[in-house]
Order: C-alpha cells, then sequence, then structure tokens
C-alpha cells in the first residue's frame, strides 16, 4: 500500500508545478467572455508553458491511476488537493513571497494527509458492473451541459459554478480510472470508463481554464477542490467499499478535513504572479 501512497504524493507534486504553468497560460490567452469557448484549448496548446504542464498532467496522472489500484478514493484525492501546497511552494520558487498563514497551512496538509496514510485501508473491493460506468456516462454529460450554461452566466456566479464543474469532472476522471479492471490496450478500448475519462478529463481542463481566465484564482481553485475531492470520497466509501483501518475511521476524517480545508487556505497559489520589484524612492 506504501507505493500507492507515494504514487498519489507524486501526483500531487506533478499537478501542482504543472497548474503554475497552465494558470499563467490561461490568463496570458484571449478568450470570449460571455460564455465557454472549446476553442480556448486549441489557443492555449499554442503556448509551451501549457504544453509543459500539460506533459506533467499526463505523468501525474499514470502516477494517480497507479494509487487508485491500491488506495481508497479519499486518501487519492485529498492527496491531490494537496497539490496546492506543491504549488505554493513552487510559487516560492517564482519569487512569491509565503506568510506564516501559507506556511502552516502547508504544514496542515502534510499532517492531514500523515493521518490518512495511517488510516488507509486499501481500496475497496465492490464489485462495479455496466449500470454504474453508465451512470458515469450520464454524470459527464450532465456536467458538460452545465458547464456551458455555466459560461454564460454573470461574473459573480459563473467562476465559482465553473470552478465545480471543474472539480466534479475531475472527480469524475479519478472514479473512472478507480473501475478499469484492466489497462491492457483491447480491455481499455471496449471499457466506457476509458472514454468518460478522457471526455471528463478535457470538460475538466476547459471549464477550469476559462473559469481562471475570467475570474478570481481563488474562488474557482477552491470550488475545484471541493469538486474533486468530496464527491468521489463519498462514492468510494457509499458504493465502492472504501474503508479504513479498523477503529481508524475518526483519523481518516480528521486527516482528510485537515489536507482539505488546507488546500482551500492555498487556493490562491492557483496561479502565483511574480511579486513586482519596488522602485527606488528618490532619497
Amino acid at each position: 500500500m506504501w507505493w500507492g501512497l507515494i504514487c498519489a504524493l507524486f501526483a500531487a507534486c506533478a499537478y501542482g508545478v504543472a497548474s503554475v504553468m497552465q494558470a499563467i497560460a490561461a490568463k496570458a490567452t484571449s478568450g470570449t467572455e460571455d460564455r465557454v469557448d472549446p476553442r480556448l484549448l486549441v489557443r492555449v496548446l499554442r503556448q509551451w508553458k501549457f504544453v509543459a504542464g500539460l506533459a506533467l498532467d499526463v505523468v501525474g496522472f499514470v502516477a494517480q491511476v497507479a494509487a487508485l489500484r491500491v488506495l481508497p478514493l479519499f486518501m487519492v484525492q485529498a492527496a491531490l488537493a494537496g497539490s496546492l501546497a506543491v504549488t505554493a511552494v513552487a510559487a516560492r520558487v517564482l519569487g512569491v513571497r509565503l506568510g506564516r498563514r501559507e506556511w502552516t497551512a502547508v504544514a496542515v496538509v502534510c499532517a492531514g494527509l500523515a493521518l490518512l496514510g495511517m488510516s488507509a485501508e486499501s481500496e475497496g473491493s465492490d464489485a462495479t458492473g455496466l449500470g454504474f460506468r453508465l451512470v458515469l456516462v450520464c454524470a459527464v454529460v450532465v456536467l458538460g451541459t452545465a458547464g456551458m450554461f455555466a459560461g454564460r452566466a454573470s461574473r459573480r456566479i459563473r467562476t465559482p459554478a465553473l470552478g465545480l464543474i471543474a472539480g466534479l469532472c475531475f472527480g469524475v476522471v479519478a472514479l473512472s480510472g478507480r473501475v478499469l479492471t484492466s489497462l491492457a490496450p483491447l480491455d481499455l478500448l471496449t471499457d466506457p470508463a476509458t472514454y468518460t475519462l478522457g471526455v471528463a478529463g478535457a470538460l475538466a481542463m476547459l471549464f477550469y481554464a476559462t473559469a481562471l481566465q475570467r475570474g478570481s484564482v481563488t474562488t474557482s481553485t477552491a470550488m475545484m477542490v471541493i469538486g474533486e475531492t468530496v464527491f468521489p470520497s463519498l462514492i468510494g466509501v457509499l458504493v465502492l467499499g472504501d474503508t479504513t483501518r479498523p477503529g481508524f475511521a475518526a483519523v481518516a476524517a480528521v486527516g482528510f478535513a485537515l489536507a482539505v480545508s488546507a488546500a482551500l487556505a492555498l487556493a490562491r497559489f492557483g496561479e502565483p504572479a511574480p511579486i513586482e520589484p519596488v522602485s527606488a524612492q528618490p532619497g
């Protein structure tokens, strides 16, 4: 199980660094102001920072799928929320000053993940059939439609709505990766979860990039963290049979709450910006 935890933390590191590069690219890309424009993904793909971030996302996703094979969803998704701690540290390297509040949040994320690591049992064993996969297909359709409508809403509603919908799409990605029964090429081609994984991932990137481009980074990232952690974790416990070690349910709950709440405190690092140089005062 420990190698699964290592994979989850590696995925968090890859996603954390990738988010720095992708958010900067999204902010630098022009787009339509009153709706979600799928062509935004084409435009951001012209920027090397976004492409490099996407490559890191692919590496992180492979590690995430490996972690999902042996760890419960609440452990993996909380670890991925901890990618904001990685992003905050990466922002420090790029010149953004971290205050006591941010360093405390980074430490709390690590403490929460440590508690989850101590309490997590192996992944659940409840079988899922075609019905669950069709539910995932319907969820992708509903989320895609909701995201398009959210893109036309007022700015006050649009940013948090797109962030939440992007997070829910990332949650569908996690659920799809979890229920894959085999990674053999032929099995992947015949499993509906493969396609929900791909489409949900594309929608998540589109909606999140749109939210970052047109609204508050802190708001959109915080809502995304909630969507990608709470929803799939609940499904993992209620439907897929994820459990904790005997007697460690309370420890897991505290660890999950600490990791996610501290990640929310670091939400502004969804897009770090270099500090403006201080001009010399005339003496």
